[in-house]
């Protein structure tokens, strides 16, 4: 059996990307689906929701890898729950909480993190009118099966707002090229399958205003994890991608693998919302509950005298005992203002060993990080 090489780096040719990208897409392999403009599967909420499953995660993983769906919400309650969002982001203006941005500059688009929980609590009835959508369970279920829960981010993206890089999403998208690399090429393609991106658009989004870019069918190349930083690539992203416009309450749906990125606004006026989703596979968890923070503050001094004559028999056993990935977390309290993701609980771990710190400064940093990803 023969076996496929971890992509590196080196493996990023852009002519490579562009056979990928030169594979068509033909409106009859999708039967229920409308139209396709620019590449992308444009369905009805009617429409899809005929659709086989099989259909829509084709579109998702061998087609372009975007759906979109024309009218998946009701106007109506989008209102309800943008009058919600507003709310919020004055409240983070008045108190200065609105910060961080993963691909964008801090401070150039209002952000809501973790915008599922706070609109519940705000306002329940508008949170039930809202998820209760079956189009957003349709599609949910046709990349990720059954058991899938939702995450909200709502990004507001204000007159002449800069856009975002081009850039693939959760889970390899968040690290940097050298962690990309450690990974086996099995997980570049397992990475995707966790997680469905969506959108649903809570403005009229024309072109102007900047909505989502993307390259349809970059999903299906298989260094595009290390590509995106790499600059050929983002100027190829710059000068080809497609813009699709939407209408409040359309919904799009996409690979988190397809390469994308927020469009600039160029308008002197319009601010362009959207409630961006990351639905998540129920199988990226382990089998038990652990408190990794008393784990670790039970065995550090363990670990100090290990790392004393063996650092990396310390470093496989904090692989063990913390947590390695610094998700899920509180965005608000701490937030990827130096990177991509906040440092996770093994690299403060890390952090006290290669410092030396005594026990106690250990279980007082620890105990910080955890208060800062509590939503209470």
């Amino acid at each position: 059996m023969a076996h496929t090489l971890t992509p590196t780096a080196k493996d990023c040719r852009l002519d490579d990307l562009l056979a990928v990208l030169d594979e068509p897409t033909n409106l009859a392999d999708y039967p229920h689906a409308t139209e396709v403009t620019d590449g992308v599967v444009i369905y009805s909420a009617a429409a899809v929701r005929d659709t086989p499953p099989t259909e829509l995660a084709g579109a998702l993983a061998d087609g372009p890898g975007i759906v979109v769906v024309r009218g998946a919400f009701e106007p109506a309650v989008v209102y309800r729950a943008s009058v919600a969002f507003q709310a919020l982001i004055a409240e983070q203006h008045e108190t200065g909480t609105g910060r961080g941005d993963h691909f964008a500059r801090p401070g150039a688009n209002d952000r809501i993190w973790n915008a599922l929980e706070k609109l519940a609590v705000r306002a329940p009835d508008t949170f039930v009118e809202y998820y209760a959508n079956d189009v957003l369970a349709l599609v949910s279920s046709a990349w990720l099966g059954p058991a899938y829960q939702v995450t909200s981010q709502v990004n507001v993206v204000n007159p002449g707002g800069a856009g975002q890089v081009g850039h693939r999403d959760y889970h390899l998208g968040f690290l940097p090229p050298a962690r990309i690399e450690q990974y086996p090429e099995h997980v570049h393609r397992l990475s995707p399958v966790l997680t469905l991106q969506g959108a649903v658009a809570h403005s009229d989004m024309p072109v102007e205003t900047g909505p989502t870019c993307y390259l349809p069918h970059s999903q299906k190349y298989p260094a595009g994890y290390l590509a995106t930083s790499r600059p050929e690539f983002r100027e190829y992203f710059d000068a080809h991608h497609i813009q699709l416009p939407l209408c409040l309450g359309d919904a799009v749906f996409f690979n988190p693998a397809v390469i994308h990125g927020a469009g600039t606004n160029r308008t002197s006026e319009v601010k362009r919302m959207a409630n961006l989703l990351q639905v998540s596979s129920a199988f990226g968890r382990a089998m038990e509950s652990v408190d990794r923070e008393r784990l670790c503050n039970a065995v550090y001094p363990a670990l100090l005298a290990r790392a004393a004559h063996d650092p990396d028999g310390a470093a496989n056993a904090v692989a063990a005992a913390a947590e390695g990935y610094p998700f899920p977390t509180n965005l608000d309290l701490d937030p990827p203002l130096d990177g991509l993701a906040p440092p996770s609980q093994a690299d403060l771990v890390h952090r006290g060993i290669a410092g030396h710190w005594p026990p106690g400064q250990l279980r007082d940093e620890l105990a910080r990080q955890s208060a800062r990803r509590s939503t209470r």
